[in-house]
Formats: structure tokens, C-alpha cells, sequence
């Protein structure tokens, strides 16, 4: 599904949210939506268009300290960069799994330091073992990612879909023509 571009009240990129979580915000009238994709979100008694650009109606201050990248399955993907660790291919979103690196039998946990993005075909291979014994090669160790609130967006700006492409760039210096 979609993910939905939040910005700040100045049209500043905020974060990526989820779908649902669009959904919520522009029922709590905390949002005006200035993008839609081509979808429609259907319930029982009523339809929205995926709203693909929200901007808040107040504004958001940012934190002075930084905080701690949030886990999640998006993130995983986009640290890796949509790039298979073992394979070393792009994927879609919906074609790429984690993987557990010292699998969770062995006594590996669910931390950045051991969870790598994988192909369904890669992570079938290496099945229940380590890269090791699978005889397969990370194409980098997997490491907690520093945060920072544009190079977060950013990051992602290959996958970002087109009606986010204005608003991405929104801080970037413009080429003068001569």
C-alpha cells in the first residue's frame, strides 16, 4: 500500500506515514491533503481518495536533541536501500523480507545489528542458518542508522512517488540558467 508524505504547516517534509495513519489524521481535521494517488480507501459507508501529500493545519517543532531511528520493516528497507544483502539486487517493497543474520533459534534478536533485507529467495536459501554455514556474504554488516529528518526522506527519493517530488526538493538550491 502507499505511504502518504507528511509536511509541516511551512511545507516542510515532516515524515513518511502509513496509510491508515493518513486516514486518521485527515479525519481528525489535523491535515489538508494537497496530493492524491489514482486509489480509493473504501469502508462500509464511505470512500476517501489516498491522499499522497498532507500538509498539518499547526505546526510541529522539531526536537533540539536527536532522537533514535524508529524500528520498522520501512526502515530496514530503506537503511538497505531496497537492496537484497545476499543477492546485492533492488527490490519493490513487496517483493523483499527480513532476515535475522544469527537466526532467532541460535539466539538472535530482533535488533538493527541483525536484521538485513532479503529477497524472498535469498531468505529461503539461508533458511534457519548464518550466512556462514549458508555460504552466503552480507554486502554490508547491518548497523543502527543515525537520525536526521531530511536525510530520512531523502534517502528514499529513487521509490518516492511523483506527486512528492515538489515537496522533496522544496529546501534544494535551483540552477540558475544563463
Amino acid at each position: 500500500m502507499e505511504m502518504t508524505l507528511l509536511l509541516n504547516t511551512t511545507y516542510e517534509p515532516l515524515r513518511v506515514v502509513n496509510w491508515k495513519k493518513a486516514i486518521t489524521l485527515l479525519c481528525q481535521d489535523k491535515v489538508e491533503v494537497l496530493e492524491f494517488y489514482e486509489r480509493d480507501i473504501r469502508g462500509v459507508t464511505i470512500t476517501f481518495k489516498l491522499p499522497s501529500v498532507m500538509r498539518l493545519l499547526k505546526v510541529v517543532k522539531f526536537r533540539s536533541t536527536p532522537r533514535a531511528v524508529k524500528f520498522s520493516r520501512i526502515n530496514i528497507f530503506t537503511r538497505d536501500k531496497y537492496t537484497c544483502q545476499y543477492c546485492w539486487k533492488k527490490f519493490r517493497t513487496e517483493d523483499l523480507t527480513f532476515d535475522h543474520v544469527v537466526p532467532i533459534a541460535r539466539g538472535g534478536k530482533k535488533t538493527w545489528e541483525n536484521i538485513a533485507t532479503a529477497c524472498w529467495r535469498c531468505n529461503n536459501k539461508k533458511s534457519g542458518r548464518t550466512p556462514a554455514e549458508a555460504h552466503m556474504r552480507l554486502k554490508k554488516k547491518p548497523e543502527k542508522p543515525r537520525w536526521n529528518p531530511t536525510l530520512t526522506i531523502m534517502i528514499g527519493i529513487r521509490h518516492a512517488p511523483n506527486s512528492w517530488r515538489d515537496y522533496l526538493y522544496w529546501h534544494m538550491e535551483l540552477d540558475m540558467d544563463d
